[in-house]
């Protein structure tokens, strides 16, 4: 039977534990491992587009007082050309993901669900222009 790849993060999450234990012991790991950490994006999540720093936080303040408005400016902006971590998908996809997540956030602030979400996406957003205004590549 194979390891699945959820075994190989946690062995691999293991030894970065003892690797640092060893470093606070003041030992050195003779292991050499070195781990590299990706996060996995749902598709929702994926679709945030890489806006200018500015729009970003204009979208940030638009989710905060109206849940959902800022990720649905932030909808056209994939029109305009923003891009996502979403290569393979085609332009119109992207933005009807981002329409759907706008109207989640909508439908679901009255619960305060939504308005969370919002918030949440928005600082997000502003992550990501940040990341964008520093140079940072984004990860595939």
């Amino acid at each position: 039977m194979e390891p699945s790849h959820k075994d190989a993060e946690t062995v691999a999450a293991a030894a970065a534990v003892a690797a640092a234990a060893a470093a606070d012991r003041g030992t050195s790991s003779s292991s050499g491992v070195v781990v590299q950490v990706r996060e996995k994006k749902g598709p929702l999540r994926a679709a945030i587009p890489y806006m200018p720093f500015p729009v970003a936080v204009i979208c940030l303040f638009l989710n905060t007082f109206v849940p959902g408005l800022g990720t649905l400016v932030s909808a056209f902006t994939v029109l305009c050309g923003a891009r996502t971590d979403l290569p393979d998908r085609h332009v119109c996809c992207v933005f009807w993901l981002n329409i759907a997540a706008a109207l989640i956030q909508m439908l679901t602030a009255i619960v305060m669900v939504g308005w969370i979400m919002s918030i949440f996406w928005g600082m997000d957003m502003v992550i990501l222009a940040s990341y964008k205004e520093q140079g940072i590549p984004q990860q595939l």
